[in-house]
């Protein structure tokens, strides 16, 4: 007999042990998972103890104050948890009318409203089949959970599972309304002391970091003011209050525009890798997820860092 014919199906787990895998995976805890799932923790432990039978090793090591992945289990994590996303992503798109896609994005609110909204529209009209969905906070999403095809985040890439492409060439940049710059001078670093400076607080360089970069004392007198979004920052500095130390990114409409802000001597302005476009690996398979990449990156003028 021909052994492929006799050759047993393949093991698939359940959908609700995979399911609870997960979530007590994401929290370390039974009973926060069992909530999630609206279950009870004796069932999603009975779950993942069929589980770690199937698979034939533990997948977590149980501890006082809650569980912690072995490496089989961090290994296991990594597959699935793409797969989950696959799933639902194919769920949603079944209740999308045909020949429609919907890409979700979530984005760093100021890299939201200061690059990305301005270019939507070119997006959306060189892409109509596509619909669009963009959230904007700092908060650093869930994937499945929240169901987001791709993040632009802000900060230091340090998202060891999953895909990063960080936005090149951009720069931390002093900047002023071009009013200001008329009336006040700034040739080099010292000059800035006397003047009043926004604190831009979640900026990756901040002023202390810039003044020490160019070997100058950071100034005596508090920042005139400071806000934790650079948008407001940016406002700020256009309606002439003071100098501003931004992403050249960020501004990059106001400084093509020249009627709010302008940067400065380019001696005043220091690399920064502070955006980066990160998503699950696989996901770059989506056919919308691939064109929006490659769309950002011919926005960009330049491909990205990986």
């Amino acid at each position: 007999m021909d052994q492929d014919a006799i050759r047993k199906p393949p093991q698939i787990p359940p959908l609700k042990a995979i399911q609870a895998f997960e979530q007590v995976a994401r929290f370390g805890n039974v009973a926060r998972a069992a909530e999630q799932l609206n279950l009870t923790p004796s069932a999603v432990s009975h779950q993942i103890a069929n589980l770690e039978v199937l698979i034939g090793r533990p997948l977590f090591i149980r501890e006082a104050r809650g569980v912690s992945l072995t490496p089989a289990g961090e290994q296991y994590l990594r597959e699935v948890a793409g797969i989950l996303q696959s799933l639902a992503s194919a769920t949603e798109r079944a209740g999308i009318a045909v020949g429609f896609d919907c890409l979700r994005l979530h984005s760093a609110p100021s890299f939201g409203l200061l690059w990305l909204l301005p270019r939507l529209e070119h997006f959306r009209s060189s892409h109509p089949q596509i619909q669009i969905n963009l959230s904007c906070s700092y908060e650093s999403l869930h994937f499945g959970r929240h169901q987001i095809d791709l993040d632009i985040r802000h900060g230091y890439p340090n998202w060891p599972s999953l895909e990063v492409r960080t936005i090149r060439h951009e720069r931390a940049t002093v900047l002023a309304s071009p009013q200001l710059l008329a009336r006040r001078q700034i040739a080099q670093p010292s000059n800035l002391l006397r003047e009043n400076l926004i604190l831009s607080e979640a900026a990756l360089v901040q002023w202390p970091q810039w003044f020490a970069q160019q070997g100058v004392p950071l100034p005596q007198a508090p920042f005139a003011l400071s806000f934790d979004r650079s948008y407001m920052s940016l406002e700020a500095a256009g309606h002439e209050y003071g100098f501003a130390l931004e992403s050249s990114l960020l501004a990059q409409d106001y400084i093509a525009r020249a009627s709010w802000c302008r940067c400065s001597q380019r001696n005043l302005a220091t690399p920064v890798s502070a955006h980066h476009l990160v998503f699950p690996r696989g996901h770059a398979e989506a056919s919308r997820v691939r064109l929006f990449l490659d769309w950002v990156q011919g926005q960009l003028g330049h491909d990205f860092n990986y």
